[in-house]
């Protein structure tokens, strides 16, 4: 499933080197900066048919910035958001994101990801669609962007143990390469009620590549790093906004000098990846990659 060159399990690899892989930083959050508006129901997936010359530019920007793996942006084509405003082709939604970020890696050795967010709301803590639709839901889009090519899965920002376990089950099953990443709150518990450990442990006991946190605030992430043994292969990618996550409209909060700071803190639990989430750019990758190819030269 991954390129040539790569190890079944890249994640595995770059933990046993201590040097974790590079992850791309925020789509939405970057396409607001340019001044694209988001909509509500399906964020910017509308931009990969309207302005596809864009988020083919921002995913070689990240490349150049350093990246080994880059996020298609996928993060609402999946079936009950597309539904909401009444898109029944999902295929093709999938398939025009997907294209983009192949397209974007040329011949390099450069790993693609299909994100795969919750089936609601990333902050909704109720749900509101049935058992059913939760299971299609996460079912199809997975399915499709693995027959469109991805690498492998990034479930990212997942908070709910149903959507956990409906995600893990499938890949399981199918023999499918993922990712969970988490979000949670400051008392370290996702959004459903269970504990990150918690979590974590049942995790270890599928067949995922790697645990990863993303959209947590740096603050938050220096209790995980503090009160959960981390073990294996994990990662993280942390917000990067001011204000609150959940707001409308995200601008840079933490500037790459500073994001380094929770980079440098997490070395020695050998993470196998970082990146960088809402609010962030380029710029974070690039100082990424330059503090960690210092820390490995020296």
């Amino acid at each position: 499933m991954f390129p040539v060159g790569l190890d079944h399990n890249p994640f595995e690899i770059a933990r046993s080197r201590s040097r974790p892989l590079i992850l791309d930083g925020a789509m939405g959050s970057y396409l607001q900066e340019s001044g694209f508006q988001a909509n509500e129901q399906i964020w910017f997936t509308n931009i990969n048919r309207t302005h596809p010359d864009i988020i083919l530019k921002i995913h070689e920007g990240y490349i150049k910035a350093g990246a080994d793996v880059i996020t298609t942006n996928t993060f609402r084509t999946n079936p009950e958001a597309l539904r909401r405003i009444g898109i029944s082709d999902y295929e093709l939604c999938v398939k025009d994101a997907v294209s983009l970020g192949i397209k974007s890696i040329e011949d390099r050795k450069i790993i693609v990801a299909g994100s795969n967010p919750p089936a609601e709301d990333c902050y909704q803590v109720e749900r509101t669609i049935s058992k059913d639709k939760l299971e299609y839901n996460h079912q199809c889009h997975i399915d499709l962007l693995i027959d469109n090519g991805v690498h492998f899965i990034l479930n990212e920002t997942q908070s709910h143990f149903d959507e956990i376990q409906v995600i893990s089950d499938h890949c399981d099953k199918e023999n499918i390469p993922y990712v969970v990443s988490l979000y949670f709150n400051n008392t370290l518990k996702i959004l459903s009620g269970e504990s990150v450990e918690f979590i974590i442990s049942y995790l270890r006991d599928h067949n995922c590549l790697a645990i990863g946190f993303n959209c947590i605030a740096p603050l938050v992430f220096r209790s995980v790093l503090e009160k959960i043994e981390l073990s294996g292969n994990w990662g993280f990618y942390l917000n990067c906004g001011a204000g609150n996550q959940t707001d409308k409209s995200i601008i840079c909060g933490i500037q790459p000098d500073e994001y380094i700071n929770s980079v440098r803190l997490s070395l020695q639990f050998k993470p196998s990846f970082i990146g960088s989430c809402c609010g962030s750019n380029p710029a974070h990758i690039m100082k990424i990659k330059e503090f960690i190819d210092g820390k490995n030269n020296s």
